[in-house]
């Protein structure tokens, strides 16, 4: 089967065409800036069709688009619709009901599935939903301390996101590992950061809660807080939900921190020109970080493995270096060479370390690819089933 994945950001499109179950990379592209000045395509619509443009037709990799079998998108947010599930009204309906706790996330791959729907009819389009790891977590790690009913009829739980990512880096340690039974954290650090612990490739603990600016500081996103914080705020500022939301989500994390960058990049190269607030965000941005891991590492009942993927886990010597600091005591060390010029996969642990840390980069794709393929055919062996029963 041909799947093509589709990556959706808020204003730029990734794509990658694979032929299952070999996982060859058919093609693949991108497109920024949707709807942006100096951008190619005015709307995602616009950016769809020239995907689809450049991937079938003379000389394309496609001869034509019927051969697409499925779509697979790596969703971010429908509430309690956490499984993998061929995409239909109901699921649209779930993402658009709980947009406003995936605000940058939820609209442009709403967008996005209607318009393959009109460019692709027929065609399976299945959600690989970003919560889905953690659906089967115990209710006790996922149970917010309020009134029962708002879980029991609103659904606010948590939920956990970056689910691809920290399943392919759960997938990837083990084959590395050449075992299963594992205690082991994933850092996904990048824009947008989280944390996930997993025992034996099921994941036990997520630092994100009901929505994606929870958790670890994110670039320009909030973490963790003290909700009355914000209702202090609020009454301070004089500000509405929709306004304290915008300020949460667009205007804080490490970007508020700093009154600069939210990039980690930008960060580091100020605070060693002396920026005492771009080091204060990553000082903020580690702690929280090792927070997550020393938790997990406790919960686990200790730990086989640590990866990093992600843009700043799979680059920043300097926050890898940071986040494991002074950890011997816990069997993790750091080879500071090996830290300090890996390119791509591979381990960054002392050869006596009894804890391997390694470098994982991110391969989401095949994630949603594997899913959407299974979904595909648990739907399409239904139906058979059915045909046959009513004959």
């Amino acid at each position: 089967m041909k799947c093509l994945i589709p990556n959706i950001g808020s204003t730029s499109f990734k794509y990658r065409v694979l032929d299952m179950p070999s996982e060859t990379v058919l093609a693949q592209g991108r497109v920024e800036r949707i709807g942006q000045p100096g951008g190619e395509c005015a709307d995602y619509p616009a950016a769809i069709r020239k995907c689809l443009d450049e991937i079938a037709g003379p000389g394309r990799a496609l001869s034509s688009l019927s051969e697409i079998g499925a779509v697979g998108f790596k969703a971010v947010h429908a509430g309690p619709l956490n499984a993998p599930q061929i995409i239909g009204d109901e699921f649209l309906a779930a993402m658009d009901e709980i947009c406003f706790l995936a605000p940058a996330h939820n609209p442009p791959y709403i967008a996005a599935i209607n318009a393959f729907r009109q460019e692709l009819p027929g065609v399976p389009l299945v959600a690989v939903i970003e919560t889905s790891p953690y659906r089967h977590m115990d209710e006790a790690s996922t149970t917010y301390a309020v009134p029962y009913e708002w879980r029991s009829e609103y659904g606010m739980r948590r939920y956990g996101f970056h689910g691809a990512s920290h399943r392919s880096a759960s997938e990837r340690t083990r084959e590395l590992l050449g075992r299963n039974d594992i205690r082991h954290i994933s850092c996904h650090l990048g824009g947008s950061s989280s944390v996930a612990a997993f025992r034996n490739g099921v994941a036990i603990d997520t630092s994100f809660g009901a929505s994606p600016q929870s958790g670890l500081p994110q670039n320009n996103r909030v973490g963790d807080i003290d909700v009355f914080a914000v209702l202090h705020m609020m009454k301070k500022l004089g500000l509405n939900p929709d306004q304290m939301a915008d300020l949460l989500g667009c205007r804080s994390g490490l970007a508020g921190i700093s009154g600069k960058s939210g990039d980690v990049r930008d960060l580091t190269e100020a605070a060693a020109k002396g920026d005492s607030r771009s080091q204060l965000a990553l000082d903020v941005f580690v702690y929280a970080i090792r927070h997550y891991v020393g938790a997990f590492m406790l919960e686990l009942g200790g730990i086989d493995a640590i990866t990093f993927s992600g843009g700043i886990g799979e680059n920043s010597a300097e926050i890898r270096a940071a986040v494991l600091r002074d950890l011997s005591g816990f069997g993790v060390e750091i080879d500071a060479d090996k830290n300090a010029t890996i390119k791509g996969e591979g381990a960054i642990s002392t050869d006596r370390s009894t804890v391997r840390v390694l470098v994982v980069p991110a391969n989401e794709e095949i994630v949603v690819a594997r899913e959407t393929v299974a979904v595909v055919d648990r739907a399409n062996a239904a139906a058979q089933t059915l045909a046959e029963q009513t004959r």
